[in-house]
This record gives structure tokens, sequence and C-alpha cells, in this order.
């Protein structure tokens, strides 16, 4: 990141944040911050370096999916907050987070370039994916954006399609075919699409006390209701104060004692305390059950004694706890 320019991120600006004008702005929604996304960020990364340029995200919220719904549709990989999060990781100098509202729906393709990107954000070039749309019915594409480049005084690169490389796969890497793979619980093919173990981010909030009387205390975290995460039982970690902790996680209803609304449950290994009110991070890295109804108390907790073996199993091949 520049030493220069601290990372910011404002909504809907009149003029770009200060230290921005003039930069490379990879654009899009990047909802999950997968492979793709962050080969075009990259790419933006290079291009700002040559030309002595801020670098920065262009992006959108909410994202049009929820927005032409009137309400919440899409399963979102990175809410707003853990997505700034994310890009500051990635070395960028600043976040342009747009209003997509009703007359940002009705922009024609030419008004975005000319009166967002030139006049309002004064790019002095754009980094897109191959399959970036824009513009009132998505009639701005890849090949429209280099025309107005040329046209507007800004230089223009695209990026093309990123593949999968496991499993010999040519299916290009998606926020969607991440959502579906996580849908289904699958979250080794997630972290392959991702570069990363898939995670959120939520404040632990006070449950039913049932995992302390079971002998198993969790942190409890509610996800945001567009998460579409299969329910069941996943070796994940838990960072919190800085500190990296191992653990085996259920989400889902409590089919055992109440089917309630869906709540994240984290068993937290070798950690001795309680972390009520506190923001942490869980990743996940292997799915090991559906969620199930047990018979009896003694039944799940048994159930439960084999998963925390399991995890634990599965985080020492993949994180050497």
């Amino acid at each position: 990141m520049s030493s220069q320019t601290p990372f910011v991120d404002r909504l809907d600006p009149l003029a770009p944040p200060p230290g921005l004008r003039g930069g490379v702005f990879a654009l899009g929604n990047f909802d999950g911050l997968h492979r793709g996304h962050v080969a075009v960020i990259e790419r933006a990364k290079t291009l700002a370096a040559r030309l002595g340029r801020p670098c920065a995200v262009l992006t959108f919220e909410p994202h049009p999916a929820d927005f032409f719904a009137g309400h919440s549709v899409i399963f979102r990989l990175t809410p707003p907050l853990a997505k700034a999060a994310l890009l500051k990781r990635l070395g960028l100098d600043g976040l342009v987070t747009l209003t997509f509202d009703a007359a940002f729906a009705s922009l024609p393709a030419e008004s975005f370039t000319s009166d967002v990107l030139s006049r309002r954000v004064g790019a002095s070039a754009v980094v897109a994916g191959y399959d970036f749309r824009f513009g009132k019915g998505r009639r701005g594409d890849a090949q429209f954006l280099e025309s107005e480049g040329a046209r507007l005084g800004f230089l223009v690169e695209i990026v093309e399609r990123i593949v999968k490389d496991e499993a010999g796969s040519l299916d290009a890497v998606s926020s969607t075919a991440t959502r579906e793979a996580l849908a289904l619980g699958d979250v080794r093919l997630a972290r392959s699409l991702l570069g990363r173990p898939y995670f959120i981010e939520g404040e632990v909030v006070r449950g039913a006390q049932r995992g302390r009387k079971l002998g198993f205390p969790t942190a409890n975290i509610a996800l945001d209701v567009s998460n579409r995460l299969r329910h069941g039982v996943y070796a994940v970690t838990l960072e919190a104060r800085g500190v990296l902790y191992g653990g085996v996680a259920s989400f889902g209803r409590r089919p055992t004692f109440d089917d309630g609304p869906p709540l994240l449950e984290v068993f937290v290994f070798d950690f001795d305390g309680d972390l009520y009110g506190e923001t942490v991070e869980v990743a996940f890295y292997e799915f090991l059950r559906g969620e199930e109804k047990f018979a009896s108390v003694e039944a799940l907790i048994a159930q439960m004694q084999k998963d925390a073996q399991a995890a634990r199993a599965v985080l020492n091949d993949e994180v050497r706890q």
C-alpha cells in the first residue's frame, strides 16, 4: 500500500476520496474476492505501479440482484465490511463504493464511463474482468469499455477468465460457482475457487448455554441472513484478539433441541474464557457431516467427541496446529 495514501472507503462520492483522483481502478462487484477477482486487482496494482498512480477498487452496494428483487436474495460471500477488510489486506490504496439504486440502474453505459469513471473519479486507467457488464440493460461490456477508454483518454485492461486448477475442470472461477459449492458444504472446492478458505466475521453472542452443560462450550455467531452454507459440522479455525485457534463448528437449527433460527456454534480448542461481544473470524476447512437429530443427549455428546477428534485431525494436516 502506498505510504502517502491511507486506505479509505467512501460511499457514493461526488469526487473520489482524497489521494485517489487520477488513480487506477479495478471495476466490479467483487463478492467473494475469488481468484478471478484477485487477478483483476493484481493487474490493476501492476499497472498502477508502472504509472506511478494510486490503486483502488470501484464497486457497488447493494448487490444488483438484491436491489432488483427489493430484498436480500443473493448469498453474500463477502458482506461490505468483510470485503473492505480483504481489499485492505491486498495492499490497495482505497475503496470507492457507489450506491446501486434506481438512478444508477438506469444510467446509460456511456454515462457510466464519462460521468463516473472520467469526471467523478478521474480514472487514469481501469481494469475489469472479461465478463464485466455495466450500464442500463447491461449494455456495456469489455469491448465497449475499451472503446470508451480510447475516446475519453483512460487506459483499459481486460483480464481473461481464470479457470479452476483442480480436477481438470475448465469451468470459469466465479462467485456463483463458489456459492453453489458452499450450499453443498464443499468448502474444499470453495477454497480452490477463492484461493483461501471461506470465512465469516461476526460478533459472539450469548446462546442457550447448552454446549457448556454438555462439556462443549461454544462461541455462538448469527450469520448474515443471506448465508446459505449447508447446515452441518465443520473443521474450522477461529481468530480472536489476534490469536488463531482450531475448532469444530456446527451450523444449523439444533434439531435435537429446538429447531431454532440458524446459528453458528464454534467449540474452540484449548481456549479458556469467553468471547462475548468480540468480533471473530471463522474459516472453514472441512465438512465433517450433515446436521442430525439424535435420539438422546448422550448420543449427541458421543458424536460431538468424535467430531472434535476428526476436526483436530483435519486441522493438524491443513494448518499444522
